[in-house]
């Protein structure tokens, strides 16, 4: 692993450099405030309307219409979601200058072909392995988040020096920038997402809740054990790691995870686990998105409706309730 720290880079790549921003969600904000607070040059692209405008200027930052922002900028950062980038570069790269820098958080638009960048462009990866709520907490804490750099295009010979500048403007230098590439960091994140942590844990939680209900257990007990837990593990595991985790829980706990742990994610889950590895590494999940993108997202909506319906969710608000009263 080749991590690079604060003290070792180079803060002049920025010097003089006007940074556009363009998105102002998650990370948009956070990134934005960052670089604000660490004395960039920094102005926010928005389509003239944007809801956010009055947010962005509120918090303090420089707010220009899309073209302008990019036309000013030396750098221009894409933190717009994935699925739209192609057609936003397409938007601004008449107004992009020649030699300038273009960034991502994450590599899927352009390992995956959403877009591809003009020649003379540098063009780098600055990914913090959070959310941006996270990122804009550690940084006014005098900490970081750790990221992974890359670099896809070096046309200037500059696009190094800027990316790592730029992670330490954004305080993740503070944790340590990671080099990756934007393959690598695409196929793991999105990995992850698919079978991991945002995929694979929810379904899990959510067969476990069904099994004990359909056995008998009441649903309100079924949720507090199989989703209600869920956040203590996890602070646990950050806290200590895996290993350090079952050290703390009750040999109970801990023989039950010990017993039925592999009983639950065998080799076929294994399996199953490479099957999703290699349709993301072939672009499948990236044409996917692209098609829902173009189609008014129609299975992310049928998703979101199914599950609200589902009793899982019914017992969740009526364990909230009770929390909340």
């Amino acid at each position: 692993m080749e991590l690079t720290r604060d003290k070792e880079i180079d803060p002049a790549p920025l010097k003089g450099k006007r940074i556009a921003i363009l998105g102002y969600g998650n990370q948009g904000r956070a990134q934005s405030l960052n670089l604000k607070d660490s004395g960039a040059d920094v102005v926010v692209g928005l389509r003239g309307g944007s809801g956010s405008r009055l947010e962005a200027e509120s918090a303090g930052l420089e707010v220009a219409l899309l073209e302008d922002a990019v036309r000013s900028a030396n750098i221009v950062m894409l933190l717009s979601p994935d699925e739209i980038l192609g057609d936003l570069y397409a938007e601004i790269e008449p107004n992009l200058r020649k030699g300038a820098a273009l960034g991502f958080s994450h590599g899927l638009a352009v390992h995956f072909g959403l877009l591809k960048p003009r020649a003379d462009l540098d063009v780098y990866l600055v990914a913090p392995k959070g959310p941006g709520t996270a990122l804009r907490a550690l940084y006014r804490q005098g900490k970081g988040m750790v990221a992974l750099w890359a670099i896809a295009q070096d046309a200037t010979g500059s696009a190094k020096g800027i990316a790592l500048a730029y992670g330490q403007a954004i305080g993740c230098a503070r944790a340590g920038l990671i080099a990756s590439s934007f393959e690598e960091e695409s196929v793991a994140d999105l990995f992850n997402e698919n079978a991991v942590v945002w995929g694979g844990v929810p379904e899990l939680l959510r067969a476990g809740f069904e099994t004990l209900v359909e056995a008998g257990i009441a649903p309100e007990v079924a949720y507090m054990e199989c989703v209600g837990e869920l956040k203590l593990i996890a602070d646990l595991i950050e806290a200590r790691g895996i290993a350090g985790m079952r050290e703390v829980i009750s040999n109970t706990a801990e023989l039950g995870a010990v017993l039925g742990g592999p009983a639950v994610i065998g080799p076929d889950v294994r399996e199953r686990m490479k099957a999703v590895l290699q349709s993301v590494r072939a672009g499948e999940f990236a044409r996917t998105l692209r098609t829902e993108a173009e189609t008014g997202y129609p299975k992310l909506e049928a998703a979101r409706s199914s599950a609200r319906s589902l009793q899982i969710e019914q017992i969740y608000q009526k364990l909230r309730k009770l929390s909340d009263d």
